[in-house]
């Protein structure tokens, strides 16, 4: 019966605690990385400008993939629209063989 005690015995308990047993124990945190030193594709990925971006489009990820998207844009500020926004047009970019494929799909819709 001695065991249980009221939440208020035990604080009372704690407070008279000698303050090396109080004192917790360090752990590693790591820090969080300052804006200014940021990578730049995390720069580029701020300054893109998606104001007059006006159309939505739905896509799927995998569940990693949706994680590691939240995990980015807690780490960083970035939001997931911004990245993805960015990435396409990277992607057609780097790749303007896929322009190529649209273009001649779009010209057999008008035979």
């Amino acid at each position: 019966m001695n065991e249980i005690k009221s939440l208020a015995d035990q604080i009372r308990g704690k407070i008279n605690q000698p303050e090396a047993q109080l004192a917790p124990k360090p752990v590693a945190v790591k820090k969080k990385q300052n804006k200014a030193e940021a990578p730049e594709i995390v720069e580029l990925l701020r300054g893109y400008d998606i104001s007059g971006h006006k159309s939505m489009v739905h896509a799927r990820f995998d569940v990693q993939t949706a994680q590691m998207l939240h995990y980015f844009k807690m780490a960083t500020g970035v939001e997931v629209t911004r990245l993805v926004a960015y990435s396409v047009r990277q992607l057609f970019d780097q790749h303007p063989e896929l322009k190529i494929i649209i273009k001649q799909y779009i010209q057999q819709l008008e035979l």
